[in-house]
C-alpha cells in the first residue's frame, strides 16, 4: 500500500478512537434522552392544579366596549410598570360589567399588591377582585 508507515498507523488510530467516541457518545446520549422522556417521569406544569377549576376565565368577559377598554387600560398600566416580573406582566385581567378580576401567579406578595395598585389606578379598588397567587 502507498501509505504504509507511521502516518497510516496514526490515521488508523485516530479513526478507531473517533469511532469509539461516537459509539460512547451516542450510547450515553440515547440513555440520557431515554431517561428524560420516560412515560410518567415528566413533571407537571407549575399551574396544572389551578387550571382544572378556573371558575371565572377570560371567556366570561363580556364583549362590551367599556369592559374591553377597562381591561386594555389595566394591561397598559401593568406593562408600563417595569419593576414587575414577566409573571406579573402576564396576569389574567377579566372585566365583567365594570368588575375586574385579577388571576395568575406573581413572584412576591409585594408584586401582588403592586399589580392590584396598578389596576386601582384605572378602576376603583372596590371593583377589583384579587385572585393573584404568589409563585413559590
Amino acid at each position: 500500500m502507498l501509505w504504509e508507515g507511521p502516518l497510516m498507523t496514526q490515521f488508523r488510530f485516530n479513526l478507531a478512537a473517533s469511532a469509539i467516541l461516537i459509539v460512547l457518545f451516542s450510547t450515553s446520549f440515547s440513555s440520557a434522552l431515554g431517561a428524560l422522556v420516560q412515560p410518567g417521569t415528566q413533571t407537571a406544569p407549575d399551574n396544572s392544579a389551578q387550571n382544572k377549576d378556573q371558575g371565572l376565565t377570560a371567556d366570561n368577559q363580556a364583549n362590551a366596549k367599556a369592559d374591553r377598554l377597562t381591561t386594555a387600560n389595566i394591561r397598559k398600566a401593568i406593562i408600563a410598570d417595569k419593576d414587575l416580573s414577566t409573571y406579573a406582566h402576564n396576569v389574567k385581567i377579566i372585566t365583567v360589567n365594570g368588575a375586574v378580576t385579577l388571576k395568575g401567579p406573581v413572584k412576591s406578595e409585594e408584586e401582588k399588591e403592586k399589580v392590584a395598585s396598578d389596576a386601582a389606578g384605572v378602576v376603583p379598588a372596590d371593583k377589583i377582585t384579587n385572585h393573584l397567587t404568589v409563585k413559590q
